[in-house]
């Protein structure tokens, strides 16, 4: 029989970190689809490779604007700096054009800190529950994975792995939805653009919060389109 070989793995923060990245997890990311309702509807994406293109804009604009600010607060929470946390908070709110851009990051942001609450006992996740219920502070979903991510025990690599991961499946599991393609089309769209997560990584860790781009203009006018429109994944 084979003997095991000594690990130096932190299985408790791996089995948060896909609990965090699982479907199941109660944010409400399967509500919205980062404009691929109304790409949909007005034939911008029709297909898988429209699909991996759509997709593809959409990583690069979060790994430089959320994933920064992610990453931010991260450091700030491991470094016992409230203000640093509801700095990346504001500057990325701030960053953030079309206002359904904004109510998304919200509502996820504060589900994921009410959950944090009763996850964890920390002061810093106390207080930013507080000031987000207060108004004070906007309670964005980037800055709530990352300070909840650094709670778990999580580093700020396999932070952003999740955060890229969560981007990307948010679209394409909306993409069952409102596209013509299949589960092979949206998990290969997946595998091919993991890929990549490593050189986004590389990039937004060495920029501050003042350096986040994106250069999505199409993205804020389906935003605007969709505040009108018809296409919904889902209708009551």
């Amino acid at each position: 029989m084979s003997t095991p070989t000594e690990s130096t793995t932190n299985f408790a923060a791996i089995s948060r970190l896909l609990q965090f990245t699982d479907s199941t997890f109660p944010v409400g990311t399967f509500s919205f689809s980062n404009g691929l309702e109304t790409a949909g509807f007005e034939n911008m994406v029709k297909d898988a490779d429209t699909l991996r293109e759509f997709v593809w804009s959409q990583s690069l604009q979060a790994a430089y604007s959320d994933g920064v600010a992610a990453i931010h607060a991260h450091r700030a929470f491991l470094a016992g700096d409230y203000d640093g946390i509801v700095e990346a908070d504001r500057m990325l709110m701030l960053f953030k054009m079309n206002d359904e851009a904004r109510l998304m990051l919200k509502r996820m942001g504060k589900k994921f800190a009410e959950l944090a609450k009763r996850l964890f006992s920390n002061p810093l996740i106390d207080r930013w529950l507080e000031e987000i219920k207060a108004e004070k502070t906007p309670g964005s979903f980037p800055v709530a994975q990352g300070i909840s991510y650094a709670a778990a025990g999580v580093n700020e690599a396999d932070l952003f792995v999740a955060h890229q991961y969560g981007v990307v499946n948010m679209v394409l599991s909306a993409a069952l939805r409102c596209v013509k393609v299949s589960h092979y089309d949206t998990q290969k769209i997946l595998f091919d653009l993991s890929e990549r997560v490593e050189g986004l990584y590389k990039e937004a860790s060495q920029m501050e919060l003042k350096d986040m781009n994106a250069f999505f203009p199409e993205l804020d006018i389906l935003a605007s389109l969709h505040e009108k429109g018809a296409m919904r994944m889902f209708m009551n």
